[in-house]
């Protein structure tokens, strides 16, 4: 008989927040008939070690290579047959009771393909990236000059249930119903970009996507390296693969805009990394100190 829940999370030299992690999850699926499997992209730190000798009851998936956040999320969906998945990620800790409520909403309202949680920052408060609306041409427009309140979907409460449009990558919580409508998540998404996509796919299949003011604390950035090229590189790639994929078909005066703005803030980020590193060299006792 297949499990309730298949919670999947996919780790990349974060053996601590891994940990972390497990352990809350552990505890929340208590009572729950639920798996826990972790995919592990070739870290180069201690990670498979750890898990192997002290973690007997997750399943683990070792890569040889680091084949990128949808890949590894896509082999630990197709190797379970649970009724749900939870997409978690690692620098995240998941509430007692956080699991337990998701699962019963989305068992009560079958029209829900996923369900998306309120995240915590570790000071405590809301992040906004908990509920966000699908980046169309006029609504990434917006967010790259500054008007960001459409995109996060500002206007909903906090303290009840909402349809949502994109459910974040960092709890994602889906049907396996849903998924086997409308396909896994699209592996050209290496890393950012593939819940965008996929929460855009549900929507597009005739499913709801959900907030639900259930808590996880997101230790966001933390156990990504954001001060790097690649960062940079990777991220608006994946911001350019989705504009392409699903607005592609628009007028060449109509897209033109929008990729150029892509390009515009790539560069710029780039170019606010490379200041920022050029100051720690010329001045770096100051540096250490900010």
């Amino acid at each position: 008989m297949a499990k309730k829940v298949s919670v999947v999370i996919v780790s990349y030299n974060v053996r601590p927040f891994l940990v972390q992690c497990v352990d809350s999850v552990r505890k929340a699926l208590e009572g729950i008939d639920g798996e826990i499997v972790v995919v592990d992209n070739d870290s180069k730190d201690d990670t498979v070690a750890y898990m192997s000798e002290n973690e007997p009851d997750v399943q683990l998936i070792v890569n040889a290579d680091n084949v990128g956040f949808a890949r590894a999320n896509n082999q630990a969906i197709r190797q379970s047959e649970a009724e749900y998945v939870l997409l978690l990620n690692p620098d995240t800790i998941v509430y007692a009771d956080t699991i337990r409520r998701s699962l019963s909403f989305l068992d009560a309202h079958p029209e829900a393909g996923g369900a998306g949680v309120r995240m915590l920052t570790r000071e405590g408060t809301a992040a906004p990236e908990s509920r966000r609306a699908v980046p169309t041409p006029w609504v990434a427009l917006q967010k790259m000059l500054g008007f960001s309140r459409r995109y996060y979907m500002s206007q909903l409460p906090w303290d009840a249930p909402c349809r949502i449009e994109v459910i974040s990558g960092a709890y994602c919580m889906l049907r396996r119903k849903a998924l086997d409508q409308i396909g896994l998540l699209d592996e050209d998404f290496f890393m950012y970009g593939e819940d965008i996509d996929l929460s855009y796919r549900l929507l597009k299949g005739g499913w709801q996507n959900w907030y639900l003011p259930c808590d996880i604390v997101h230790f966001k950035g933390e156990s990504t390296e954001k001060s790097s090229y690649r960062y940079v590189h990777v991220f608006y790639q994946a911001m350019l693969i989705f504009f392409r994929k699903h607005y592609g078909h628009l007028s060449f005066f109509l897209s033109l805009p929008i990729q150029a703005a892509i390009y515009f803030r790539a560069s710029l980020a780039l170019l606010q990394m490379l200041t920022g590193r050029l100051k720690a060299f010329i001045n770096p006792q100051n540096h250490r100190h900010e």
